[in-house]
């Protein structure tokens, strides 16, 4: 009698096998800060040779998780698109409930504070910032509240006269969806409302980047404007 047939590949496992490698999970959460990063910097980043890397950047590459650029010599790898990265934050705060271990590092214990302060989640603001905008914009009508999340016509307003912004007809992109925060536990605001807020911090210089990771923090002018646009007290 033949052995019985192995099941079909299945997406949802090969997909899931893309991130069952410390060094690949550790690759696509620093690619969270929304910039590329070469396979050096990215090797460097997890502590692994060149050659490791780059082998574990084709396998991401391959599977659709990353994309890569090349100039000259250079190999520059990002997160595909906003769906790749919602992956990423959504695996990593399902893992939240697990211990993690402290920090070996007074360097990694300053940066891990920051991240839990303020931080980029692709190309939205996360963290205990990310969350209180969230709230403010839920509590002043701008964002529906409970699971299913939309921007009301008053948001669409804040959004033109605070930010510039006006989602255009017939974008693919979702114009808000919650993102679940894995420091905070409860739900940041990502979609083409999170990105506008986090591009416009960045360029109004609302919010500055602190170092090279994904913290930043927030700037005297950018107090006062969530002060006057969302009515709260954010710490500088």
């Amino acid at each position: 009698m033949s052995p019985p047939s192995p099941p079909p590949a299945s997406p949802l496992a090969e997909t899931a096998a893309l991130f069952a490698d410390r060094t690949r999970a550790a690759f696509c959460q620093a690619l969270l800060d929304g910039r590329a990063w070469t396979a050096g910097e990215l090797a460097r980043h997890a502590g692994v040779r060149p050659s490791t890397a780059s082998e574990q950047l084709s396998r991401l590459v391959a599977g659709g998780v990353l994309a890569e650029e090349r100039q000259g010599r250079h190999r520059y790898v990002r997160l595909s698109g906003p769906e790749a990265a919602a992956l990423v934050e959504s695996l990593a705060s399902w893992g939240s409930d697990t211990p993690t271990p402290p920090p070996r590092t007074l360097r990694e214990s300053t940066r891990l504070g920051a991240e839990a302060r303020a931080r980029t989640c692709y190309d939205h603001l996360a963290g205990a910032l990310g969350v209180t905008l969230a709230d403010a914009m839920t509590a002043r009508g701008l964002v529906t509240a409970g699971p299913d999340l939309a921007v009301t016509p008053a948001g669409r307003a804040w959004l033109a006269d605070a930010l510039g912004f006006e989602q255009p007809s017939g974008a693919r992109r979702p114009l808000v969806r919650g993102c679940l925060d894995w420091t905070e536990r409860r739900l940041h605001l990502a979609g083409s409302l999170g990105a506008a807020l986090c591009a416009t911090s960045l360029e109004r210089r609302w919010v500055r980047r602190v170092g090279s990771g994904r913290a930043v923090a927030v700037t005297p002018a950018g107090a006062e404007a969530f002060r006057t646009r969302l009515g709260v007290d954010v710490q500088v």
